[in-house]
């Protein structure tokens, strides 16, 4: 594990935050880490408000995408609300189809099969609309790309709007109107919008039309923090706005589909590390199991009992989904050792049957283990389909564009894609995409990393400090919780394994003559002799509150020890 520390902001910008603030140094440090440099900034930073939401108008197209839906509300037309079956679309679809429907009936959604028809707009859902007498489709997180669909849509004499987040091609599909913050043209102020985050900007500016303000939306900031949460798009300027009163909804009022899921895990206050973590699983494996609209019915519900069992059955999806994630994550790991793979720069293995719905997962999983560049493939009909993952700072998707002779076709970002290749290519394209990580990765991005915020001393943990830490929140790229460094700590002779395979760590450590703090490594167990005999060492760490019962008490979370 590699620890390297973040760039010190300037002396100067530091000072002056500090005495505009008067805070410690390292806190007027991790705030300019942040890109909060100024008292104004740092105003917006802690106290988020409504009033930061920008003016829906300012998006590219924004006015005909109203004009047509409210002439579809006048002239009586069926609209159809499409989008992906992930969590930012199923979100943004349960959030545009709710609000339409809270004064007007003519709606209906539409969710892709993940295996029948893959992701984004399906000739297949064009078809259904066709076929049902829709003449006008909301497409939501998807559609940038569709040049074909709309095209073909068109014949069929049904519109598109677009609300997708997705940089676009060379060319717009040509919907009536394309919401992307991404488009080169469009000029909003903010371009990291999930697609949940559009479809709401969207309801914003229908809103407008209805004399509602945002205070009369709120309510369906639930989905859109969810969706934050899961997309894992920066936690910045409107994203954490959308965020911060998002999470309020869902801890003070939910939507019943939510209450239920909570109500599954008996968790009294969510934070968005929760909602990454406890709902937005399981509202994803109902997509990666069995299909989309069952998440899309759980979150339009609003019987409470109804919901409820929606839930349980999405429960036992996810449950189902962990199951086929651990035991494909084991045969993937026997593979490599079989094939005599774990030396590669790169991780690639096939199996027919794998679960196409949880290859990504598994891919993530493998990173743990052999931290390269990583592909899991499965057979799709006859074609070989594979989830991509990467590693911190490794371009996966170039990576695939080097290799693209060998492939079908491909998608994706940065971090994390998606490809199918015809089975005779697949050892020529692994061949291939070796040869290319090989010679592109730079060997350090084969070490996994931890990024350090700042060194402390253990009394520098506060009741003041955890105050101010707890309004950092939420969390996120570009504002992930700050990790601190401490030098020459000690145990004081309480460590202890956890688990059922001794993987975790639990110590109670001091540093010089600091108050004791209990501190909990999470698969550190085999670094126990670390901290024998009171030995001193360093730790990377984030501050945690600890609930039991009904107490809190401050806990270091260990990131790594040495």
């Amino acid at each position: 594990m590699r620890w390297t520390i973040k760039p010190k902001p300037s002396e100067e910008k530091v000072k002056q935050l500090k005495e505009a603030l008067n805070v410690e140094e390292f806190i007027a440090t991790l705030l300019i880490q942040r890109g909060v440099e100024t008292y104004e900034q740092a105003k917006q930073f802690f106290r988020p408000t409504l009033d930061d939401l920008h003016d829906p108008f300012l998006m590219k197209d924004m006015n005909k995408a109203v004009e047509r839906i409210e002439k579809a509300i006048e002239n009586q037309e069926n609209i159809l609300v499409f989008g992906d079956y992930d969590v930012d679309g199923t979100t943004a679809v349960s959030l545009v189809s709710s609000y339409l429907k809270s004064y007007y009936p003519n709606v209906a959604t539409y969710i892709p099969d993940r295996y029948d028809e893959g992701y984004g707009i399906s000739f297949k859902g064009i078809d259904f609309a066709d076929d049902n007498g829709f003449s006008l489709i909301i497409a939501l997180d998807c559609g940038i790309k569709s040049i074909d669909h709309v095209a073909y849509a068109k014949e069929r004499n049904i519109d598109f709007i677009i609300c997708d987040h997705h940089r676009p091609g060379e060319f717009l599909p040509k919907a009536i109107a394309v919401l992307d913050p991404k488009r080169e043209d469009c000029h909003y102020p903010y371009d990291e919008l999930c697609g949940c985050g559009v479809g709401f900007k969207l309801i914003q500016a229908l809103g407008s039309n209805r004399e509602q303000t945002i205070e009369d939306l709120v309510l369906y900031l639930d989905l859109v923090a969810t969706a934050i949460a899961a997309d894992i798009v920066p936690m910045t300027g409107e994203n954490r706005v959308l965020a911060y009163f998002g999470l309020q909804v869902i801890n003070a009022q939910p939507r019943p589909g939510i209450k239920a899921l909570i109500h599954q895990v008996k968790k009294k206050t969510l934070d968005i590390t929760d909602v990454v973590f406890i709902i937005a699983p399981r509202i994803n494996a109902a997509g990666r199991i069995k299909h989309g609209n069952h998440a899309v019915e759980l979150l339009t519900e609003f019987n409470f009992e109804q919901a409820q069992q929606f839930a349980s059955e999405i429960e036992q999806y996810n449950s189902d989904r962990k199951d086929l994630d651990k035991h494909i994550t084991k045969e993937a790991l026997q593979q490599i050792i079989q094939n005599q793979e774990e030396k590669k720069f790169t991780t690639v293995v096939f199996q027919e049957d794998w679960h196409k719905g949880v290859i990504g997962i598994v891919a993530s999983r493998l990173i743990e283990t052999y931290y390269r560049p990583t592909l899991v493939f499965t057979k799709s009909g006859d074609k070989y389909a594979a989830s991509a993952r990467s590693v911190k700072g490794f371009d996966v998707y170039n990576a695939l564009e080097a290799c693209s002779e060998h492939l079908e076709q491909f998608g994706g970002h940065m971090y994390a894609a998606g490809m199918t290749l015809l089975e005779e290519n697949y050892l020529a394209f692994k061949d291939a995409f070796e040869k290319v990580v090989e010679e592109t990765i730079h060997p350090d991005m084969l070490i996994p990393e931890i990024s350090i915020d700042c060194e402390i001393d253990l009394s520098d943990i506060t009741p003041k400090l955890i105050r101010i830490l707890k309004q950092f929140e939420p969390f996120g790229p570009l504002n992930m919780t700050p990790v601190f460094l401490s030098k020459d700590i000690k145990d004081t002779g309480y460590a202890k394994t956890l688990g059922s395979e001794d993987e975790h760590l639990k110590l109670f450590v001091k540093q010089n003559n600091s108050e004791g703090l209990t501190a909990i490594g999470f698969g550190l167990g085999n670094r126990k002799d670390i901290t024998a005999d009171q030995k001193k060492f360093d730790a990377l760490y984030c501050i945690d509150e600890n609930e039991w019962n009904d107490k809190v008490s401050v806990q270091l979370r260990l990131k790594d020890i040495k």
